[in-house]
C-alpha cells in the first residue's frame, strides 16, 4: 500500500514554471506599455492588457486544476498559449500601423535581451533605454558634421516612438520564449494524459486495487 498511487497528486507550483514567470513579466511590461503608448480609453488598450493577463492566469489555473483534471489543465494551458499569440499580433499591429520596424527573429538585440534573463519590468526598461541610447549615438555619429540639423524641436511623440519600437520588440522576443515553453509544456501534458489519464482513471485504478485487496482477504 505504500506505493499506492495518490488519488489527487501534487499540483499547483505554477510560480516555479519558467513559462509562468515570463508570461507574468510580459503582463507587467504590457500594462506599462499600454499606459504610455496606447490610448487608455481605447478598446485596444483593454484587449492587450487582458490578453497578457489571460496568459498568466490560465497557466496558473491550469496548474492548479491538474490535480483533479488533466483535461482542464491542457485546455487552460492552451488558452494561455492562444492569449499570448493574440498579444503578439497586437504588438505586431502596433509596429506596422506606426511605420516602426519589427525586428527579425534572428536580430542580435533579441538574443541579447534573452541572454540577460530579465526578471522585472524595470530590467527590460533599462535594456530598452540602453538600446535607444546606442541607436541615438550611432545616428548622431553618422550625421556629426551636419550640426544645423540638431533636433532642437524634437516632439514628445517622436521621442516616445523612439522608445516604443524597442519596447514592443522586447515584448515580442519574450512572448516568443514564453510560447516556445508553453508548446513544450502542452506536449508534456498531452503525453502524461495519454499515458496516465486523469482523475477518473486514477479513481478506477484505486477501486480495482482495493477490490483485489479485499478478494485476497
Amino acid at each position: 500500500m505504500a506505493d499506492q498511487e495518490p488519488l489527487i497528486p501534487k499540483h499547483g507550483g505554477y510560480r516555479k514554471l519558467k513559462s509562468f514567470q515570463i508570461a507574468q513579466l510580459v503582463y507587467d511590461i504590457t500594462v506599462r506599455f499600454c499606459d504610455r503608448y496606447v490610448e487608455k480609453r481605447s478598446r485596444t488598450h483593454d484587449q492587450m492588457v487582458q490578453a497578457a493577463r489571460s496568459g498568466v492566469q490560465n497557466i496558473a489555473e491550469g496548474s492548479q486544476a491538474s490535480g483533479t483534471s488533466k483535461k482542464t489543465e491542457l485546455k487552460l494551458t492552451n488558452v494561455a498559449r492562444s492569449s499570448l499569440e493574440e498579444l503578439k499580433l497586437d504588438y505586431q499591429d502596433f509596429l506596422r500601423q506606426r511605420g516602426l520596424r519589427e525586428w527579425d527573429e534572428n536580430d542580435p538585440r533579441r538574443a541579447d535581451l534573452i541572454a540577460r534573463r530579465p526578471v522585472t519590468a524595470d530590467d527590460v526598461a533599462f535594456w530598452v533605454k540602453e538600446i535607444h541610447d546606442k541607436a541615438h549615438r550611432g545616428h548622431r555619429g553618422q550625421n556629426g558634421n551636419n550640426r544645423q540639423k540638431a533636433p532642437s524641436t524634437r516632439s514628445t511623440s517622436s521621442t516616445k516612438s523612439n522608445y516604443s519600437e524597442p519596447s514592443a520588440n522586447a515584448v515580442l522576443a519574450l512572448v516568443a520564449v514564453a510560447n516556445s515553453l508553453l508548446d513544450r509544456l502542452l506536449a508534456a501534458q498531452a503525453s502524461a494524459f495519454e499515458k496516465e489519464g486523469g482523475f477518473t482513471e486514477r479513481l478506477y485504478r484505486q477501486r480495482q486495487q482495493k477490490r483485489r485487496g479485499n478478494g485476497q482477504k
